[in-house]
């Protein structure tokens, strides 16, 4: 997918561009350490959801940094994994795991997320995942902004370095960009020389159909309470664009009928609740006007069938 605006400027090389680099860069940790806010912020635009629940994201999400820096030219393939979490009760959880982990194969380097002044168990575990690889690991200290005291990161730092030997090990506040500019010069570093794979307009691989499915998806899990947005999913069945107005039919997948009940709410205000803060979302990403239009629908147990993963795009047809 294009876009008509650019993030910080062209990156297309002048007289004093000397190198062009380019390469690709997982973005990997537990759930809710903000990996996905991560990705936004570098792209400047809102691809991946967000929510303060773990498991927001579902599949593997590449975003395309284009831009200039110190005389180089380069385009960074940042992809936002699921977060890699110990449990994996049933099929959508164990594709979350593999694509996860599988996204960490063929890259040139590795940014691990964790939270600042925290380290759990399912930090070791995704720390578990990189054992083998010899690839770059760049561990990215998240939240330090809610930090009041610097100096309690010292320690903690200290005990990091002590866990694996990164290659860099950078401070950062994915909500407010703090280092971000450290993170890419870091990057660049270690990236190859070579020409960029996608144009320079295009800040991800997904197709617009699939973001704002995302889009509408973030306001499930920021509406709905405990577990119930983890059995539900979102499918585009309409997408038509004039001028002034972009028209979207989307289906609300659930599990259960009485999940049915609790999404679309009493006199349907839940469901109404729901549209209008997706509506505003997709407003802002497609620039233009929205009339957005859903319907909850019910398949039991979804989340072991592999047909339907793969028609949300959770799960590919190699693994069918």
């Amino acid at each position: 997918m294009s876009s008509s605006s650019s993030r910080t400027g062209s990156a297309h090389t002048d007289a004093h561009t000397k190198q062009k680099k380019c390469g690709s860069v997982s973005i990997i940790g537990r759930p809710n350490v903000g990996k996905s806010t991560l990705l936004n912020y570098l792209v400047g635009y809102k691809l991946s959801a967000i929510a303060n629940k773990p498991q927001t994201t579902r599949t593997n999400i590449r975003g395309i940094v284009s831009d200039q820096l110190d005389n180089t030219a380069y385009q960074i393939i940042f992809t936002d994994t699921p977060g890699i979490h110990q449990n994996s009760k049933n099929l959508l959880n164990r594709t979350l795991n593999s694509e996860a982990v599988a996204a960490v194969e063929e890259v040139d380097a590795i940014i691990m997320i964790v939270e600042a002044l925290k380290w759990t168990e399912e930090d070791d575990f995704v720390l578990s995942r990189l054992q083998h690889t010899t690839k770059p690991v760049f561990l990215l200290v998240n939240k330090v902004d809610r930090i009041q005291d610097k100096n309690r990161l010292f320690p903690y730092l200290q005990e990091l370095m002590q866990k694996r030997n990164y290659h860099e090990i950078i401070p950062v506040s994915a909500t407010k960009g703090t280092n971000t500019d450290t993170l890419i010069r870091a990057l660049l570093k270690i990236l190859p020389q070579s020409e960029f794979i996608y144009p320079e307009d295009h800040i991800t691989d997904k197709s617009v159909r699939f973001i704002c499915a995302e889009l509408i998806r973030e306001q499930l899990v920021r509406n709905l309470h405990e577990e119930l947005p983890y059995t539900t999913a979102v499918e585009i069945e309409k997408f038509e664009e004039s001028d002034k107005l972009v028209t979207i039919e989307a289906v609300i997948w659930t599990d259960r009928k009485n999940q049915k009940g609790i999404i679309i709410g009493k006199k349907g205000e839940t469901l109404k609740r729901i549209g209008q803060a997706a509506r505003y979302s997709l407003e802002e990403f497609l620039m233009k006007k929205v009339m957005l239009k859903q319907w909850v629908k019910v398949e039991e147990n979804w989340q072991n069938n592999p047909r339907h993963l793969n028609e949300l795009g959770i799960i590919s047809n190699r693994n069918l």
